[in-house]
Parts: structure tokens; C-alpha cells; sequence
């Protein structure tokens, strides 16, 4: 069993690398370091959403839990299995504990089938029920995320973006997972839909006893669902601790100025807010910079920012930091 009994997940140094086409046809492939020594808890029941903009490599961890993507570095324990141990067999059956919603509900649907045959392929794949058993956990799962019977005849087409995303969750219900892994779940839908798949999320997570791990680059859809957040940089974690920790005090500078771009409803507070403006592009994470790999963009950054690499570490309260200005060097106190 793990070492840590409320701990679902357990990341240990996890990297993700790819090869990529050089530039130059002569020239051999060259590495690309997506994901760079994470490690992080995914405790039961709870919701932890990573956070950053596009291409920090959230995503790429989410597959690489399902292994979807191979680690190329690091330890993914489940349950108290690692799981580069598994067999084909074991991986199998690990994948009926371990399911993923993804981003876009349009592209997610094949638009040959009706809902029915959707939401029952991961039953029908895994030989689960006879056709009748099959057809019945369909309907359970339409009324679970509030479609009516009538949707399981109609294909993907008829329905709105928010509707399909309701599919592809019932389709990562249907075999009653342990872990569902959310890919900006969210982030194609209009902003008055999004509220709503929160909301059901958080509903089928208590009414299921769910571990979700929520990516997204929206913190306000962040906030609504979170219980901790882990926010990352070119690969890296930057910052990990509870959503109030986060969003009431956050210690690095990429956290504040993630924050600070977010808008605040009442008019006169957001024009006397002071907003962090970050110049530059983000680095390719083929070349990252050396040392801290924010300090090509951050407002404060010191000398030692460019040559020492900071260490994810814990706060006084516990939370995990890795910046110099929470954690200065040796000699530098």
C-alpha cells in the first residue's frame, strides 16, 4: 500500500520529453522537456487543479498519468502501484479506476455515433454487461448529468457545446472510475455554460466520491472547484498550496501576475488594483533558461535568479514555493 493512506496519486519527479524535428533537415531530432521533474500528492475525494498558460506542460501531465504518454523520468503511484510496473493486463484494469473528460466537446464525439453507443463504448470495450445491463447504465448516466432519455438516439450534431460536453462526462462515469482526469474541461464552452459543467462536476464528485484532477489556465474557473492548486512554469511547479493560500497570499511572482490579470467585478476595485504586466515571450522549453526559468519575465528578479535554479520548498505554513525571494540561497539570507 502507499506510504501515504489518504494519498490516491502519488507523482514522484515526474519528466515528459518528446523528440522534435530540428530546424534544419541535416540536423538530428532534438529533445523536448514538456513536464521536468514534478512531484506532487493527489489526495481522495479531492480536487487539484494545475494551472498555467498554454504549454507549461499540464496537459502533458494528465496523459502522463493515464499513460497515455510514457514518463520518461519520475514515478506515477496509484493506489499504491507504481505503475511502470504494470502488466498489459493490470494497465487495462487500472484504466477502468482511471478516466479523462477532454477540452473540446466537439472534436471529442465521434460524430458517426449516436449518445447511446458513446457513452456505452467504455463498457462495451471493457465487456462489461450484456446489451440490456449496457443500455440501462446509459440512461443512469444521461439523468446523472441532467440529459433526458431521448438523448441516447440522437448523434453529437444535435447538441450544443455544453450539452456534448455532458456526454463526455457521462462517457468518463461509465465505469464508475476512481479518478477522473479533466482537460480544460471548461474552456470551449461560452462563460455561461461554463458555471453550470462546474457545478455538475462538483455535484458528481460528492454524489460519487471522485479524485479529479482539474487543468486549466482559468483561475476564476479555478476558484469555483479547487481544493489545492499547483501552478506551473515551462514545465515546472512554481507554486503548490490550498486555493485560499493561493488566490488570498500567492508567494511567487508568476502566481501573483496570473492573478493579477484576473478581473474583479466591482468597478472601482479593479481600477485601483495594482496589475503585474509581464513583458517578454516564454522561453521554448527546447532551450529553457538557466536558473530560475521565470527570471526572463519576472519583475523582481535578482543575480542569483539567472544562475541558481530554486527548489520547490515548503513555507512556515507548509506550502510549497520555489523562488528565491520565499527561499533565499545559501549566503544570501
Amino acid at each position: 500500500m502507499s506510504a501515504n493512506a489518504q494519498s490516491l496519486l502519488e507523482v514522484r519527479d515526474l519528466s515528459v520529453d518528446f523528440r522534435v524535428s530540428a530546424r534544419d533537415w541535416r540536423a538530428r531530432p532534438v529533445r523536448l522537456r514538456a513536464v521536468d521533474g514534478v512531484s506532487f500528492d493527489l489526495r481522495r475525494r479531492e480536487t487539484l487543479a494545475l494551472v498555467g498558460e498554454s504549454g507549461c506542460g499540464k496537459t502533458t501531465i494528465g496523459r502522463a498519468l493515464l499513460r497515455l504518454y510514457e514518463p520518461s523520468e519520475g514515478q506515477v503511484v496509484f493506489d499504491g502501484v507504481d505503475l511502470a510496473t504494470l502488466s498489459p493486463a493490470d494497465l487495462r484494469a487500472f484504466r477502468r479506476r482511471a478516466q479523462m473528460i477532454f477540452q473540446d466537446p466537439y472534436a471529442s464525439l465521434n460524430p458517426r455515433m449516436k449518445v447511446e453507443e458513446i457513452v456505452a463504448e467504455p463498457l462495451r470495450a471493457h465487456g462489461i454487461g450484456s446489451r440490456a445491463e449496457r443500455r440501462a447504465r446509459v440512461k443512469e448516466l444521461l439523468a446523472l448529468v441532467g440529459l433526458p432519455e431521448q438523448a441516447a438516439q440522437r448523434f453529437p450534431h444535435a447538441f450544443s457545446g455544453g450539452q456534448r460536453q455532458r456526454i463526455g462526462i457521462a462517457r468518463a462515469l461509465a465505469l464508475d472510475p476512481d479518478l477522473v482526469v479533466a482537460d480544460e474541461p471548461v474552456s470551449a464552452l461560452d462563460v455561461s455554460i461554463q458555471a453550470q459543467i462546474v457545478n455538475l462536476l462538483k455535484d458528481v464528485q460528492d454524489e460519487l466520491g471522485l479524485t479529479i484532477l482539474f487543468i486549466a489556465h482559468d483561475l476564476a474557473v479555478v476558484r469555483q472547484i479547487a481544493a489545492r492548486v499547483a501552478v506551473m512554469y515551462l514545465g515546472k511547479i512554481v507554486e503548490l498550496g490550498s486555493r485560499d493560500e493561493i488566490f488570498e497570499s500567492p508567494l511567487h511572482p508568476y502566481t501573483q501576475s496570473l492573478l493579477s490579470a484576473v478581473p474583479v467585478p466591482d468597478p472601482a476595485v479593479e481600477r485601483a488594483r495594482e496589475r503585474i504586466v509581464l513583458t517578454g515571450d516564454v522561453p521554448s522549453p527546447i532551450e529553457p533558461p538557466s536558473g530560475c526559468r521565470f527570471h526572463t519575465r519576472c519583475p523582481f528578479a535578482m543575480e542569483q535568479c539567472r544562475t541558481v535554479e530554486p527548489v520547490l520548498r515548503a513555507t512556515g505554513s507548509g506550502r510549497l514555493v520555489a523562488c528565491h525571494l520565499v527561499h533565499p540561497p545559501a549566503g544570501d539570507a
